[in-house]
């Protein structure tokens, strides 16, 4: 099925379809969201339901905005990942007044929805690359902040050679990341 099909069919509210698309196919999607936005245990199928009636509202009304500029699961992450975050901060104890320090709750909640993005985009970049010790050194250094010369040791290498190995890494995952980006561009 196209991505325009699937939204056709959940907004029809096909039951074999939402159940296929929610329960199966964004399975991976929506437990790396679950990992990466909340800082406690989340049941899936509690997680599911509450977006589904999220996007089911006004007559499916979010899910019409889809345009097909991304793939429906790149639309579909960042649609959850910003109602996720909105929903937690709601959830989050206001004390009235009680604190000294004053939050910009929108400017927080932009900043963690790309940095949640970010590491979700990392990680699937990473899973691409074909060169584990890449990700391996990738990770470490630049991730991690490893000290070179401890992450040189765990490989059994020369700091100086491993400069070059994080040199190949990196031209290794901007091919990834541009061959990423082609698929979403028309």
């Amino acid at each position: 099925m196209t991505d325009q099909q699937i939204i056709d069919a959940l907004t029809e509210r096909d039951r074999r379809v939402t159940e296929q698309f929610f329960f199966k196919s964004c399975r991976p999607l929506f437990t790396s969201i679950i990992r990466n936005v909340f800082n406690y245990e989340v049941d899936y199928d509690e997680f599911v339901n509450e977006f589904y009636l999220y996007l089911m509202e006004d007559d499916a009304r979010r899910l019409r905005q889809f345009q097909g500029r991304s793939s429906i699961y790149q639309w579909l992450k960042v649609v959850a990942i910003r109602y996720f975050i909105a929903r937690r901060k709601d959830l989050m104890d206001q004390g009235a007044g009680s604190s000294l320090y004053v939050v910009d709750t929108a400017k927080e909640s932009v900043d963690m929805e790309k940095t949640v993005g970010a590491k979700m985009d990392m990680k699937r970049l990473f899973e691409l690359m074909s060169n584990k010790r890449y990700v391996y050194v990738l990770t470490r250094l630049v991730l991690q902040d490893a000290d070179p010369e401890a992450v040189a040791e765990e490989l059994d290498i020369t700091v100086d050679n491993l400069y070059n190995v994080k040199k190949r890494a990196l031209a290794s995952l901007a091919k990834v990341a541009l061959m990423e980006v082609g698929k979403y561009e028309k």
